[in-house]
């Protein structure tokens, strides 16, 4: 049993975004909060570590770009900012290099984005106008409590805003999707964006991520926090902290028999990951419907040392806080297609990310880190190195010349720093139609294991993936109202 004290109002295991959202939300609460984590550091996959790659030079284990956590209600009550995190939104979200030095250019401007799509801007500016206009609505929809206030949030969204995501869905989520644009640019700068479900193309759960993150790039943007994503974590650690929570590394929980005796557990775990851990104390459909979530494509990871800037054919692409790479949109349906069935590509999605260009002091000595995933076959052994330098290659001539170092963390091996990250699947299980709408599993509550006080509020749950820290923040006002019969607000803001 791990050395905890006997007895405890909750304990949360896992220290991700969302177990972090659900233990301050607990502790906030007067709750005495213990997390477990399995990882020598605390974070999961907001971690900002020194691989020993070059000296002083820090990387983002996991994500690097966060517009969710300027956006998501629980971020936004919060308030990094008052807390000294600085999210520096680069005047590029985002940019698509094409072959030919071409490349899609992404402004946090809407306008400034439509001036430089040519023939299909006004076609880019009619996609995003009205979910830009009402993106706080969107937003609440997007990333609220599937089984309760659901009611609320589609009467605020009302039905004008809601008939025009429906229809932007049914046409970006089908084979319809090519309708819209005349030239290749602005469909590729798009789908790179579609690209973050990592899975089919086109999907509807394709179009719907497109569309979120699309227009949160038009509004809040995709800002990069100064020092890392580590300081977003150091944030949530040292308000639990001030609050009375206390936090456990080097202690995994693989059993529930490792768990100290408490009124509540929070589990930031993948599904599976939750039923092998209670075993047969699990109902037997909960235990069935958990261990059979299907994990998606995986993404593997490429960590980069570079002596200076990419040198991008269109200098614009530098200027960028995110590059999607994969050629054309059909290119990259190809190539995503090539993931789902378990092949690898000879052309891969690739996002890469150089956070120096929004956060000068990731610079050391001349030297600054490179961020890259590739999407590859759920468990592929594969090194990415050499495929994803290639795939920046193509678009900036001359990048291997920059390249001081590079350390490559195959699919098969992304558990190996995060337990959920199974086989690469970042996103704790395949995306999919059913699962936008709720996820695990089907259920009146599906934060709820089926066992009285034990939920799981990791993104394997809906509302899914990302740095937003919404799943630990609803799963926690659950267990409040279940365990504790406290169902008031609880107050996130800094305290004087």
């Amino acid at each position: 049993m791990v050395n905890a004290p006997s007895t405890t109002d909750a304990v949360v295991v896992g220290s991700g975004p969302n177990g972090l959202a659900a233990a301050l939300t607990l502790a906030r609460a007067g709750l005495e909060v213990l997390v477990l984590e399995a990882e020598p550091t605390p974070g999961g996959g907001a971690r900002t570590l020194d691989l020993g790659l070059a000296p002083g030079v820090v990387h983002d284990v996991c994500s690097a770009v966060h517009p969710l956590a300027l956006a998501s209600p629980f971020f936004r009550a919060f308030d990094l900012a008052a807390r000294g995190v600085d999210m520096v939104v680069p005047e590029v979200s985002y940019a698509h290099p094409l072959d030919g030095g071409r490349a899609g250019i992404a402004y946090a401007s809407l306008e400034r984005t439509a001036a430089g799509l040519g023939v299909d801007g006004a076609a880019w500016a009619d996609l995003f106008a009205p979910t830009i206009e009402g993106w706080p609505e969107l937003i609440d929809l997007a990333l609220g409590d599937r089984t309760h206030g659901m009611g609320a949030a589609l009467a605020k969204a009302g039905p004008r805003l809601l008939a025009q995501v429906a229809a932007r869905l049914l046409e970006q989520g089908t084979p319809a999707w090519g309708r819209r644009f005349q030239d290749e640019v602005a469909p590729a700068l798009l789908t790179g964006v579609a690209g973050h479900a990592i899975g089919r193309l086109p999907s509807p759960v394709a179009a719907g991520g497109m569309l979120m993150l699309g227009t949160l790039a038009h509004t809040v943007g995709w800002p990069i926090p100064v020092g890392g994503t580590g300081a977003i974590t150091a944030a949530l650690l040292a308000d639990l902290e001030a609050h009375g929570g206390t936090v456990r590394c080097d202690a995994p929980v693989r059993h529930w028999r490792d768990l100290p005796r408490a009124r509540s557990y929070l589990f930031d775990t993948s599904a599976p990951g939750l039923a092998r851990i209670w075993g047969d104390r699990m109902p037997a459909r909960v235990r069935a419907a958990l261990s059979r979530v299907r994990p998606g494509p995986a993404a593997a990871k490429v960590d980069l040392v570079l002596s200076g800037p990419v040198p991008w054919s269109d200098p614009d692409v530098g200027r960028a806080g995110t590059v999607h790479l994969g050629g054309t949109r059909a290119e990259m349906a190809a190539s995503e297609a090539d993931a789902v069935a378990g092949r690898l590509s000879p052309n891969p999605f690739v996002l890469f990310s150089d956070p120096t260009v929004t956060d000068p002091s990731r610079e050391v000595g001349g030297l600054r880190p490179g961020w890259a995933y590739a999407h590859v076959p759920h468990d592929c052994p594969v090194d990415p190195v050499e495929m994803v330098i290639g795939q920046i290659e193509r678009y900036a001539p001359g990048f291997r010349d920059v390249v001081v170092t590079a350390l490559g963390t195959p699919a098969s091996e992304m558990a190996n720093h995060n337990q959920n990250y199974v086989g690469g699947d970042i996103a704790l299980g395949e995306l999919t139609t059913f699962s936008m709408a709720q996820r695990p599993r089907w259920a009146l509550d599906p934060y709820s294991a089926g066992i009285p006080g034990v939920y799981l509020c990791s993104s394997a749950a809906s509302p899914g993936p990302g740095v937003h820290g919404m799943v630990g923040w609803w799963a926690a006002r659950r267990a409040l109202a279940d365990r504790f019969g406290r169902t008031e607000p609880v107050d996130l803001a800094l305290s004087p």
